[in-house]
């Protein structure tokens, strides 16, 4: 659907008024600059405010953002300039917009200053222009913003940086109305950079954002395929008696890249290859990076057994040490994925267990870390579950999730001989990137009677078909004696 830019002033003038009215004159912002890093499937945002209290005792700065904005921002993260612990952030979502309220380290007392760091990350930010490409043509995207960065409070100074990975930057949007806070030009260009301001005195009532807001877009070109992961199924088994954490992937990747324009030929993509220059919406390969001493490793698509593959095993890294290792699978689709095109796989392998499990003697409690998923370089997940199965009998289960989850359940998973079923806790979530690769913590108790369930059950299976086979052997099923 069109967009109808003439109605966005409308839409932010109701979206933000009633958040300016809560935040009051507290702060005044003396500089905020926004940079924004272009990429396919995802976009990064990273704005610095330059914060100066107006009243003593402040503690908490809001930052507004349109509903808009914040549909397509799939993690957000606040921190002091210059340092690495986030702030703690909370979300109040009024009819049409978004105030991040952000607790600040200290309070601030009358012309305190302070520098506030807000990154975020978008995902579909981004759209092919054209929507088809040849094989052998260049890959075009564009983006869309808004031109200012509204605030609750007063904004002296004011840019926005927008950057391109390619220097190939095909259009933009020059700004119109805006002479009145301008003084040295209203938007430059510098390579692949494209910078909008300086802005001076922006204002926080209505009357400003109806009358100057607007939408600028990026017209640019991006050698690298758009790769988005439709659906991420993982499946983490727990097993005490085999010692190892079981972890298998089941993936659906899609090319959302420009489609194709007409039909594919292999002899001009073999050529592309021999030549060296492949098109850049042409997806032929990917790197995974799996945890260290992985064994059994195993992938196959819906056709079989994947054979041009290469993985490199790392060493086992003992639980808690600080050595960053990982084990690198190299996978080669058994196609080429061009824009449009869809492409499965499964990905399984075990890791000795005692590279993610605890065990706390004392209180008879084990606690095991799940890795939430293994990211593709540049993608977006849109839809992620991820199962944790844990052994026959496990009881008191308790779990923490690194970031909050769509939703969470508790099932029953029954697989070869189970008797009662093992307990499962269930993830879903939605929009993952390269953020979000935290780990999921799973606590659990399993008392010895459970521990030796399993070995009855097989002992029983065993001695249940020896005497089957020790009668079978003594019953004549002859219809006459010799």
């Amino acid at each position: 659907m069109a967009r109808r830019w003439w109605t966005l002033p409308l839409f932010l003038v109701s979206a933000l008024a009633p958040s300016f009215s809560l935040a009051g004159p507290a702060f005044e912002n003396t500089a905020i600059v926004r940079t924004i890093e272009l990429g396919g499937s995802l976009v990064h945002v990273s704005t610095t405010y330059a914060v100066k209290a107006l009243e003593p005792g402040q503690t908490t700065y809001q930052i507004a953002l349109s509903k808009v904005e914040r549909a397509k921002t799939s993690w957000l993260e606040a921190k002091v300039k210059g340092q690495t612990t986030p702030l703690k952030l909370s979300e109040d979502e009024s009819s049409a917009e978004y105030l991040l309220s952000i607790s600040l380290p200290k309070a601030l007392a009358v012309n305190g200053t302070l520098n506030l760091v807000l990154e975020t990350m978008q995902t579909h930010a981004t759209h092919p222009f054209p929507e088809q490409a040849a094989q052998n043509e260049p890959q075009l995207l564009k983006y869309e913003t808004d031109l200012f960065t509204i605030s609750p409070y007063t904004t002296l100074v004011q840019r926005t940086k927008i950057k391109s990975i390619a220097p190939n930057v095909i259009s933009y949007t020059t700004p119109h109305d805006v002479d009145s806070f301008v003084r040295d030009g209203s938007v430059t260009r510098s390579g692949g950079t494209i910078t909008y301001g300086p802005y001076h005195d922006i204002q926080t009532d209505t009357d400003f954002v109806a009358k100057h807001q607007q939408s600028v877009s990026v017209h640019y070109s991006f050698d690298y395929p758009v790769i988005e992961v439709e659906t991420l199924r993982r499946t983490a088994e727990i097993s005490h008696w085999g010692s190892n954490l079981n972890i298998e992937d089941k993936a659906h990747l899609h090319n959302a890249g420009p489609t194709l324009k007409g039909h594919f030929s292999r002899l001009e993509y073999q050529s592309q290859n021999f030549q060296r220059k492949q098109a850049p919406h042409i997806l032929s390969d990917f790197t995974l990076h799996l945890p260290p001493g992985v064994t059994n490793a195993y992938f196959y698509d819906q056709n079989g057994n994947v054979s041009t593959s290469h993985l490199r095993t790392a060493p086992s890294v003992a639980k808690g040490s600080k050595a960053v290792q990982y084990s690198v699978l190299q996978l080669r689709p058994r196609y080429p994925v061009l824009g449009g095109w869809n492409y499965s796989y499964t990905i399984g392998f075990d890791t000795p267990l005692q590279d993610s499990v605890s065990y706390d003697a004392k209180d008879g409690v084990y606690m095991v870390g799940v890795p939430v998923m293994t990211p593709i370089p540049g993608t977006v997940v849109n839809d992620a579950e991820v199962k944790i199965i844990l052994p026959e009998g496990a009881t008191n289960v308790k779990f923490v999730s690194p970031f909050p989850e769509i939703s969470n359940s508790m099932s029953t998973h029954i697989s070869y001989l189970d008797t009662a079923g093992r307990p499962a806790v269930t993830f879903t979530y939605k929009d993952l990137t390269y953020k979000h690769t935290g780990t999921i913590y799973v606590s659990y108790q399993v008392p010895l009677s459970a521990h030796l369930k399993k070995a009855v059950s097989v002992s029983a299976a065993f001695f249940s078909l020896f005497a089957f086979a020790f009668m079978a052997r003594r019953v004549n099923l002859n219809l006459h004696k010799k």
